[in-house]
């Protein structure tokens, strides 16, 4: 009985691991596509329903949306290269909905941070919403907001 639990318990160890490893690929890739601007590659790994959340407050976009602001960027054969830093990768209990963060490497931005959702499809790992942020130090949050709020013209 006991040898029945234990191989129970490293099937679903190993599931999830293997799981885990299926969402990284996805991320991996998503990653490589955009820096390499291969726009079919790069959307096929979105789900139809997905939202793209940029850093700027104006860019939440739909799929079709995002895909006519990156369309005319890819085709001058440059995209954008993120490096993955750091990944923490979760699961709901029934494990068809994974979410991350990650704390990614850019050469224009420096460290920002990506988060989102990825739905499991028959077509396997899908991403349902993508959020690009930059992480603003505490230290120097109260002088960035001042000058968002300037911008905003709330000042």
């Amino acid at each position: 009985m006991r040898l029945i639990v234990l191989a129970l318990c490293l099937v679903c160890f190993y599931g999830q691991a293997s799981e885990k490893n299926k969402v990284s690929t996805v991320l991996d890739s998503l990653h490589r596509y955009a820096s390499e601007a291969k726009f079919d590659s790069y959307f096929n790994l979105y789900s139809d329903e997905a939202i793209f959340i940029g850093t700027d407050a104006s860019e939440t976009w739909t799929l079709e949306e995002f895909k006519n602001y990156t369309k005319p960027v890819f085709d001058r054969g440059s995209g954008w290269t993120y490096k993955s830093r750091d990944r923490h990768i979760y699961f709901s209990p029934n494990k068809d909905v994974a979410w991350f963060d990650e704390l990614l490497d850019n050469a224009s931005l420096g460290l920002t941070r990506g988060t989102g959702v990825l739905v499991k499809t028959d077509a396997g790992w899908k991403v349902t919403q993508y959020h690009l942020t930059i992480p603003i130090p505490n230290d120097i949050a109260d002088s960035v907001a001042e000058q968002i709020k300037a911008y905003n013209g709330m000042h």
